[in-house]
């Protein structure tokens, strides 16, 4: 399979604080990577260097390679906002902006030069489509999204980031705001969109990157433990710490 995000000896600071410790990893395209490990493990972090959202704190410092389609994204050639187009991030809290339900989504494209109402029309539907949420909002396009439920804002928020066409959608634990029916929509969301999406998912929950993953990634104290096929890593982990973390001895 071939990969689309790689790092090799990735390492990150805060200050004095290293985060990220000699991370060697390759994301594979049209798939779902699960990033686990307890609180602190530096798995948010790496999503976050993965579309240069690091670079927004002064006090980062980064070594080594991180590479996107073959090409580093931290080359002084390299537009920020160009990656961060293709490789776009869902949050934790849904964070729509106070706008309409179709300004939110017609933002990016817009700041991309999209003027056509017709063209925005089309790819305002085809995001709230490919978010599972078109059925739920297409007769209150107009209305403030700040009026949805939050399941529906973090569709929405999935839509807005889809509407710019990436090529990789990075998730910081996109359903641990949620209630269990709103979280379920979502994992079934996420399956269907690695048909067109590469996406990567930092998750708490265990049974959710079990469930939706194809691999796992198991960080601890800033280091990569382990990374492999999500059912080899739950079913016969290499590492003893990686097991002791899957049965509940720790984290």
């Amino acid at each position: 399979m071939r990969e689309i995000i790689t790092a090799k000896d990735l390492c990150l600071w805060y200050g004095e604080n290293q985060a990220l410790k000699n991370i060697d990893i390759a994301i594979p395209e049209n798939s779902i990577t699960a990033f686990i490990g307890p609180s602190g493990c530096g798995k948010s972090t790496f999503l976050k260097t993965l579309n240069r959202m690091n670079d927004l704190i002064p006090i980062v410092k980064i070594t080594g390679d991180v590479s996107y389609n073959g090409s580093n994204i931290f080359d002084k050639t390299v537009d920020v906002n160009e990656l961060r187009r293709d490789v776009g991030m869902v949050f934790q809290k849904p964070n729509p902006f106070p706008m309409s339900i179709y300004d939110n989504i017609a933002y990016g494209p817009r700041t991309h030069g999209i003027t056509n109402k017709l063209k925005l029309d089309e790819i305002v539907e085809g995001a709230l489509r490919d978010a599972a949420i078109w059925d739920e909002v297409k007769d209150r396009l107009k209305k403030n999204a700040l009026g949805l439920s939050g399941g529906q804002q973090q569709r929405l928020c999935i839509a807005r980031a889809l509407a710019v066409q990436p090529k990789v959608l990075l998730m910081d634990e996109p359903t641990s705001a949620l209630d269990p029916i709103s979280t379920s929509r979502i994992e079934e969301l996420v399956l269907e969109l690695k048909d067109k999406y590469t996406i990567v998912m930092v998750t708490h929950n265990m049974q959710q990157a079990l469930r939706v993953s194809d691999y796992t990634a198991f960080f601890l104290l800033g280091e990569l433990i382990e990374f492999g096929k999500t059912d080899d890593i739950f079913s016969q982990p290499q590492d003893k710490r990686t097991e002791d973390y899957i049965t509940g001895r720790f984290g």
